[in-house]
């Protein structure tokens, strides 16, 4: 069950935690530094009033000089501290945001790392790298600028204001008539540009998708040598996200002139204004200077609400991402009362009444399947591709459960042991390999890293990889290119058959793995297998019958449901769907 997500701002609160502390001094800090900024303009007028333009300047220059001279050293300390200041609070939020998003990545990519199949099924690959890179970014940049940016403003704006109106209430009055006006058109942006936000992230997103894609398949792309439509294609996706960030952008740019103009009319007002002030004595010439002095601290803060508005928004689209990954929860979990059996499984495999159906899925894929597997045993699973064999076994691992019926592994529902102990007792092998960009040695000990150079050699021999790899460069510590470039398919399947085997599973299952492997290596890979020094239930899917011929059990699927099982001449001797496929891959049927 997932868990009820937080307001965005509460979240980043929850994250900073440990470092809250620090960004509520960086937060004062802002505060205090933007006070700070109505010091010079304050003695400023001091120093207009006092020793400039007032009635007796000319005496106090003559005899308070000295007091000249400090409120001159005062102005420059107090500048020299505010930058100070800023500085301080530049680094100290600069360093929460970096914590911040190193905590969320990590716990983002561990979230990842323990989804479940159907999670894997929803998220394309592409997306998620946009939401562990570009979509963090966007949340580092929100703690170390955009709220510092909020703050700044707000606070700025309103100390200006209360010294204003400590001034000349009517002045301030007649200059910041101007801001509701401002105000009223910065939250038109932002109900525009939300929208065109999440728009421009989700086009960010399929561009990301569509070059993973195209990197992921590249030897397909030659293969069909469609490199050229691979590159307009891609061209497509990263056109349409210009033009969206262009769209974004221009959103602002069209409001941008009336909030320029509303703000250049507040010196205006102050110079119409403050001069019949002046005139009539209302204020003196120092209080207009330290007016003028601070009514870019007025019109600063409006012009940067755009700009803030339009990162919040980036913010907004990008935290609502990553916010569905970190509060999302599997489905197949361990049960409260799982069971606990640290020790080695016997291997037993049962199935009852189970059927099985994709949650999008219209018909069902597995119709009360039941079966026995004794421990020790070699079943081989036969079928028309489509007819189930490849979601039955991804039942045992529990990779998916079961819409009836129970899978049981040494008498237990395989829901009521716990995950991590029920997948180190087996071992998998597909027919799509995947392998690791890592020397050969690390990849067959990916499963069991603790397992010496001699225990990798015996695996790579009972898996017949152990001549090739002989053979390569570097030999065990060759580096294998990414998804195993450089190795054929049948050396692929070898390493991964061999990785399986190195973690000693009570249960091998292998999917079609032998089926890009010449007849004399997978017949070598055949007799290993049944000579392994540890006992194991081994779970064959495969086609050829030169594999499934010494299984000790056979199960035919046919559209959902096991229409036979025995051995091999149990089957042949029932002359159905077993017996005809003997015929045709022997040469017996024209």
């Amino acid at each position: 069950m997932n868990q009820k997500p937080k307001h965005k701002i509460g979240w980043l609160w929850e994250n900073m935690k440990g470092y809250r502390v620090l960004y509520a001094v960086g937060i004062l800090g802002t505060i205090v530094y933007n006070i700070m900024q109505l010091t010079v303009p304050f003695i400023s007028s001091k120093i207009v009033d006092l020793f400039l333009a007032g009635e007796k300047a000319a005496e106090n220059l003559s005899l308070h000089r000295d007091l000249f001279y400090k409120l001159v050293a005062a102005m420059v300390l107090l500048t020299f501290l505010r930058t100070t200041v800023v500085y301080l609070v530049c680094l100290d939020m600069e360093k929460v945001s970096q914590k911040v998003l190193y905590r969320i990545r990590t716990y983002l990519f561990d979230k990842i790392e323990t989804q479940d199949m159907r999670f894997y099924n929803t998220f394309r690959t592409g997306d998620l790298m946009t939401r562990v890179t570009g979509d963090l970014d966007a949340i580092r940049h929100m703690i170390a600028w955009v709220l510092r940016a909020i703050i700044e403003s707000f606070s700025l704006f309103f100390a200006t204001a209360v010294y204003f109106f400590c001034m000349d209430w009517l002045l301030a009055l007649c200059v910041l008539a101007i801001a509701p006006f401002i105000f009223l058109i910065i939250r038109l942006f932002r109900d525009k540009v939300a929208p065109r936000h999440k728009q421009l992230r989700e086009k960010h997103a399929q561009m990301n998708t569509a070059a993973q894609e195209n990197i992921s398949g590249n030897r397909v792309v030659k293969a069909f040598a469609r490199e050229e439509y691979e590159i307009q294609k891609f061209d497509e996706c990263n056109k349409d996200y210009a033009r969206m960030n262009e769209k974004t952008a221009m959103t602002w740019l069209t409001y941008f002139p009336y909030v320029e103009t509303f703000a250049n009319l507040m010196p205006l007002v102050l110079l119409l204004v403050g001069g019949i002030f002046i005139i009539n004595g209302r204020i003196t010439m120092g209080e207009y200077v330290a007016f003028s002095g601070l009514i870019w601290a007025v019109q600063q803060p409006m012009r940067m609400m755009g700009n803030i508005m339009n990162e919040f928004q980036r913010f907004s689209a990008a935290s609502e991402k990553v916010m569905e990954i970190y509060y999302s929860e599997p489905a197949i979990v361990d049960a409260p009362d799982a069971i606990d059996r640290p020790e080695r499984f016997a291997g037993r495999i049962e199935f009852k009444h189970v059927s099985f159906q994709y949650e999008d899925g219209n018909l069902p894929v597995l119709r009360d399947v039941s079966f026995v597997i004794e421990p020790g045993q070699t079943v081989a699973i036969m079928g028309e591709t489509g007819c189930g064999k490849t979601s039955l076994i991804n039942m045992i691992p529990r990779f998916y459960e079961p819409t009836a019926g129970e899978v049981l592994v040494d008498g237990y529902n395989v829901s009521k042991l716990k995950l991590r102990q029920l997948r180190k007792n087996i071992g998998l092998a597909t027919q799509d390999v995947l392998l690791f960009s890592d020397t050969i040695d690390g990849n067959i000990a990916y499963g069991d890293s603790s397992i010496s150079q001699k225990e990798v050699e015996k695996f790579a021999k009972y898996s017949a990889a152990a001549a090739f790899i002989s053979k390569m460069p570097e030999g065990y510590e060759t580096i294998v290119g990414e998804r195993g470039v450089g190795l054929s398919g049948g050396q692929k399947q070898r390493i991964s058959l061999a990785r399986a085997l190195a973690v000693k599973p009570a249960i091998l299952i292998l999917d079609d793995t032998t089926s890009a492997v010449d007849m004399e290596t997978e017949k070598q890979i055949q007799h290993s297998l049944q000579e392994l020094d540890f006992p194991c239930t081994k779970v064959i899917i495969a086609q050829r019958i030169s594999t499934t011929k010494s299984a000790d059990k056979i199960l035919v699927i046919q559209d959902g449901r096991i229409t036979e099982a025995g051995t091999h001449d149990e089957l042949v001797a029932q002359k159905g769907y077993y017996y005809n496929l003997v015929r045709l891959q022997t040469g017996e049927e024209e």
